[in-house]
């Protein structure tokens, strides 16, 4: 199988070990085991009975129905058996999209987005067209547009709500209105929610799995909840969906750590707690980061409305990739070329960590600006 190359993560994968000042970080701060523990009140002393008895063999192979119950929780009309756990929300995506997708079905992407929902469907044969959202609509997805794509054999609409990398959020109603074209000619919708949850302005955004008998969702503990390093995921769709996703899944997850379960758990029990810590860390990032866009003559952006990234456009004569090597290797800051993500001219920010490296690595940036043509 022959794939494009994954521009955002060779692009990561380059730099975030070699930064100083990483400003492209997409996760909201990540937390520790000693700050979990005292947000769930549990000592690390229970912790540490509670793993050393535990025997080191494979997890539950759907996931325990305590995790799936818990992440039934984070929707409205879902329960356990709509529920399966991944290897993060890059290992949902991965399932869907090998589960649903043959050679010559058609397929429609928006992007911006995660690589993976054009690229991976792309890889398999199918006929990929994508929407491209652009900043004079809020970067949200133009819906005559799509209307004139969809097609009687497409077979999967693949959109990202909060949006990575723009920030955008779709209401309720324009997500309604996707699944009811969707459902026109039987398509699914698949929309990757890892960001869910992060807003500005509201608490909680809807999901298709809500809104659609073939809405597909996928999320992870990674940004919302700051546990990346669990890399804990799920897919929640109808159970006959499920049912085949996991024949898929035996073939390369048997099941996720049994470690990872646990903490997800402790998360999940106290999910508020954590929610309210990153909401305000967002929040006030967010200030930060719009001050100085609103300060810096060079750079504009549609100010983010929820997620933890935001779309810069650069007013330069370097390209996107240009900018941010230069950027990265003369100053340590390191932002993420559009061009990895397939739109020129931008950069993506990530605003959800440090503060303090967030204030450093913008003022470092005004002054590279003043350097560059």
């Amino acid at each position: 199988m022959k794939i494009e190359t994954f521009g955002v993560e060779q692009w990561m994968n380059a730099w975030e070990t070699k930064c100083a000042y990483n400003v492209a970080e997409t996760c909201v701060e990540s937390l520790t085991v000693a700050e979990l523990l005292e947000m769930a009140g549990m000592s690390q002393e229970q912790m540490a009975k509670d793993l050393a008895a535990k025997k080191l063999t494979y997890g539950w192979i759907e996931g325990s129905e305590k995790l799936r119950s818990l992440i039934a929780g984070l929707y409205r009309q879902q329960k356990a058996e709509n529920v399966l756990t991944t290897h993060g929300c890059i290992g949902a995506n991965m399932l869907v999209h090998r589960t649903l997708v043959e050679p010559g079905d058609h397929v429609i992407s928006v992007i911006p987005t995660y690589q993976q929902h054009y690229s991976i469907p792309k890889s398999f044969g199918a006929d990929i067209e994508t929407l491209r959202l652009l900043p004079e609509n809020g970067f949200l997805p133009d819906l005559s547009l799509l209307k004139t794509m969809i097609r009687d054999n497409t077979k999967l609409i693949c959109i990202n709500n909060p949006n990575n990398p723009t920030g955008a959020l779709m209401p309720v109603e324009l997500l309604q209105m996707i699944c009811d074209m969707a459902k026109e000619v039987g398509a699914w919708v698949l929309c990757d929610e890892v960001y869910r949850g992060l807003t500005q302005e509201e608490t909680y955004s809807e999901s298709v799995a809500d809104l659609y008998e073939k809405g597909i969702s996928t999320g992870s503990m990674s940004k919302v909840f700051s546990l990346a390093g669990l890399r804990l995921g799920w897919i929640v769709a109808n159970p006959e969906l499920i049912a085949k996703i996991l024949e898929q899944r035996d073939y390369d997850t048997i099941s996720v750590g049994m470690l990872d379960e646990y903490f997800a758990e402790i998360a999940l029990s106290v999910k508020d707690k954590i929610l309210e810590r990153n909401r305000d860390i967002v929040r006030e990032n967010l200030k930060v980061l719009d001050e100085w866009v609103n300060n810096e003559p060079r750079v504009s952006y549609v100010k983010p409305k929820a997620g933890t990234t935001a779309f810069v456009k650069v007013q330069t004569e370097l390209s996107s990739y240009e900018f941010c090597e230069r950027l990265v290797r003369e100053t340590g800051v390191m932002f993420t070329p559009g061009s990895a993500l397939h739109t020129e001219g931008f950069v993506r920010i990530g605003y959800a960590n440090n503060i303090e490296v967030l204030k450093k690595g913008l003022d470092l940036t005004s002054e590279f600006l003043k350097t560059i043509p």
